[in-house]
């Protein structure tokens, strides 16, 4: 794999793990949450398309699609695929530094079989 291909993955990547946590902060605190406890779905649709923060994480999703379509482009599926898993390291990361969340080590242990996962797949390259 040739390094652009690489950069283009890892920000594909990193984009998609913002998003997330975005849309984690849009949908957990503010006007959506207290729609979610009102529990009246026009409320709640509402509060979710008018959130900053659900609107620019779908945003940040769609720029996200478009970096991936060019990974498309040049990477086989097979070998490029796989490492949309660092999202899940990048969002564990962001769930401890960020939102505060607590990790157990059953989580930790899972990520780092997809680290290693990423690591045999990106060797075949």
């Amino acid at each position: 794999m040739n390094p652009l291909s690489f950069l283009l993955i890892v920000t594909a990547v990193l984009i998609s793990a913002s998003a997330q946590l975005i849309l984690k902060i849009g949908m957990s605190g503010g006007y959506v949450a207290q729609a979610l406890a009102r529990n009246q779905a026009r409320d709640i649709v509402a509060s979710i398309i008018t959130s900053p923060y659900v609107v620019g994480g779908l945003f940040l999703y769609g720029v996200g699609a478009i970096v991936w379509l060019f990974v498309l482009a040049k990477q086989d599926l097979s070998l490029a695929y796989p490492f949309v898993g660092l999202g899940f390291i990048v969002t564990m990361f962001f769930g401890l530094f960020v939102l505060g969340e607590h990790l157990t080590a059953s989580r930790i242990a899972g990520t780092l079989l997809i680290c290693v996962g990423c690591a045999l797949i990106a060797r075949t390259a």
